[in-house]
């Protein structure tokens, strides 16, 4: 079980921040196109105790994680205290989504994301992009002191970091994903059939 100290700069100018990375020495390490299914138990019990689980193809190897928010101040204030995360390597995107049915979980809904990512040292900074959201960066470091000093080296503030899911961030632009099934690139769908 680890925590991650990871947090999330909104709305930023991808060009600008691409520009940004390479002149503070990052390199791009690669770009990936996500799938996901977050799952819960009828009720949506883990969703009530700000967790879940999820399920995440990136075309190379399939991952399931236990994810829970820490220190849940809400939507509007953003800034929980950290993340939980508990990830394993499973052999099969298909066979889970059974394995995770036969205990008698259900699919919340499905996602899609493209992930842009650069390295400098022991920081990540992965530059996420979801449908009918604007691109945000996560960067990621192995303490909150690395991942202050590289948000101000980028040239933001510190009080620009949030702590947030991206059920947050949807929440912020008026979409709550509880009311879809399917939130795809191409392809909207909400818990009532409707497409939309």
């Amino acid at each position: 079980m680890a925590q991650e100290n990871e947090t999330k700069i909104l709305n930023i100018d991808f060009k600008k921040l691409e520009r940004k990375l390479s002149q503070i020495g990052a390199v791009k390490a690669g770009e990936v196109f996500f799938r996901s299914i977050s799952f819960d138990f009828p009720g949506f019990p883990l969703d009530k105790d700000a967790s879940w689980i999820r399920l995440r193809d990136d075309g190379k190897k399939v991952t399931l994680a236990y994810k829970k928010r820490l220190g849940v101040t809400g939507v509007k204030g953003q800034n929980d205290s950290g993340m939980e995360e508990i990830e394993i390597i499973v052999s099969s995107y298909e066979d889970t989504i059974s394995l995770l049915k036969k205990i008698g979980m259900i699919e919340k809904f499905s996602q899609e994301k493209k992930r842009i990512t650069w390295k400098k040292g022991s920081v990540t900074f992965d530059i996420d992009t979801w449908p009918r959201l604007n691109t945000y960066l996560e960067i990621e470091g192995e303490n909150w002191t690395d991942v202050d000093a590289t948000v101000l080296e980028l040239g933001f503030d510190l009080k620009d970091k949030v702590i947030c899911s991206a059920t947050q961030i949807y929440e912020l632009n008026g979409i709550n994903d509880k009311d879809y099934i399917i939130m795809n690139f191409d392809k909207w769908v909400k818990r009532d059939g409707s497409i939309c």
